[in-house]
């Protein structure tokens, strides 16, 4: 991926290519790209939370599990309204309510922490998620309109490159100001404590909880207003044309026939859900595995991201030398022996496997992404929003990963990802078999 040169006048462009970004773009492009980095932020802070509210609440790894399924429940439910937004309004209108929602989202952190139930917790979580799939169903073709059709995909892996980096934000986050400030006392401990003193622990564990979602919520509105009052290019896309109709029926038949889209979607589900699964549990497998504290389990955590975030950029070069569903393949095939040796190997090496899963993590979303949505013409823009529904994965899966550690260990469910590493194995072999020409992943 190539940085756009110094720009000419009003455009972003290179000396050899097509404008980078539309005249009067630049600020508009710069506002949106911290989108990709606010909601990368949000979404990892929330991976830790399993496992601190197991710890909290005293429950099983199933019961904590419940908020993945709230979190990507949300970005489910949440991705086809956002679709019908963006035809019959604008991407800005679906920016800016799904900003706002996340906003009131991270504010019910608050008196989630006053009221000290899991269920207020859960709530304040949804509606946090629920806003952040609107933007993220918005963003990512806003971005793609705010350029020339011939740079697109150039400038949407340059925005989504900043996603990354605020995941190991929201990592950071979780790793200095949520996980040291957990009482070590054990769920026996903690059920032979008085209600008074069980509720004077609990009230400073969930006030650490609530104060870094308070503070992405002060971003999230500062960022929605930089857009409000930004003025946007004169090619912001989304908006509906003029005699033009969306038939959903139609568009939705044409979908579920195409094989590759199908597909593609089951592939986006398992892998959304292996990815779920490896961050969400590697605390509790570095717990098991080298009997890591807290404060470090979120620096195992920690690494995991930083992987991914170097290997994101690493995969996007390989990319522009082989073609995606081999490199696909090959990375699949690579995780399903790292998790071979997570269950088989538990100890450091297990550990270091766990923490290896991310290099083949940070190609699948964009490379499943690129192939499913090749050819779809006028169905893009809905086929796109199917495949941000596809990640319930990570609300399901987490669910079973959750259950098999309650019913096996922490290192032997590492299964379960394996399983779903295996699906997207498969999807990559079938478009590989199509022949279909080669297509730049757009994420």
């Amino acid at each position: 991926m190539s940085a756009p040169s110094t720009p000419t006048g009003g455009d972003l462009s290179t000396s050899t290519g097509p404008p980078f970004l539309h005249r009067g773009a630049r600020l508009p492009f710069l506002l949106l790209i911290t989108c990709f980095a606010a909601w990368g932020t949000a979404a990892n802070m929330t991976d830790p939370l399993v496992s601190v509210f197991r710890t909290i609440f005293s429950m099983s790894n199933l019961q904590s599990a419940l908020v993945q399924f709230s979190y990507y429940g949300a970005y489910f439910l949440l991705a086809l309204p956002a679709a019908f937004i963006n035809r019959r309004f604008s991407y800005k209108t679906g920016v800016l309510l799904g900003l706002g929602l996340a906003t009131g989202g991270a504010a019910l952190f608050y008196p989630a922490a006053q009221v000290m139930t899991y269920g207020m917790f859960l709530l304040a979580l949804f509606t946090l998620a629920g806003g952040l799939s609107i933007l993220e169903t918005s963003a990512n073709p806003f971005v793609m309109s705010m350029g020339p059709e011939a740079s697109a995909t150039r400038r949407l892996n340059l925005a989504q490159a900043f996603n990354p980096v605020g995941t190991n934000i929201g990592v950071l986050l979780a790793a200095t100001l949520i996980l040291p400030r957990l009482n070590t006392a054990t769920a026996e401990e903690r059920a032979a404590l008085d209600p008074q003193a069980l509720r004077a622990i609990q009230s400073d564990e969930l006030d650490a909880v609530m104060a870094p979602y308070l503070g992405v919520g002060v971003v999230l509105a500062l960022i929605w207003l930089g857009i409000a009052f930004t003025r946007m290019p004169d090619h912001p896309g989304g908006e509906v044309e003029e005699g033009h109709e969306t038939h959903l029926a139609a568009t939705v038949r044409r979908l579920v026939a195409n094989r590759h889209y199908r597909f593609g979607v089951v592939a986006q589900f398992f892998n959304v859900g292996a990815q779920t699964c490896v961050w969400t549990f590697t605390l509790q497998y570095a717990a098991e595995a080298v009997g890591a504290t807290p404060t470090e389990q979120g620096r195992w955590l920690q690494a995991s991201l930083i992987v991914f975030l170097v290997s994101r950029f690493l995969m996007v070069w390989l990319m522009g030398r082989v073609r995606g569903a081999f490199l696909m393949l090959l990375m699949c095939v690579l995780a399903v022996a790292l998790c071979a040796v997570a269950v088989l190997a538990p100890g450091l090496a297990g550990l270091l496997a766990v923490v290896g899963l991310s290099l083949s993590l940070s190609l699948l979303f964009p490379t499943i992404y690129g192939i499913a949505l090749q050819g779809l013409g006028e169905d893009t823009k809905f086929g796109a929003a199917g495949l941000v529904m596809a990640i319930l994965g990570g609300a399901l899966l987490p669910l079973v990963h959750g259950a098999a550690i309650d019913a096996t260990s922490a290192t032997t469910a590492y299964l379960v990802p394996g399983v779903c590493f295996a699906v997207v194995a498969a999807y990559a072999l079938f478009d590989l078999r199509a022949h279909r020409p080669q297509r730049a992943a757009t994420r």
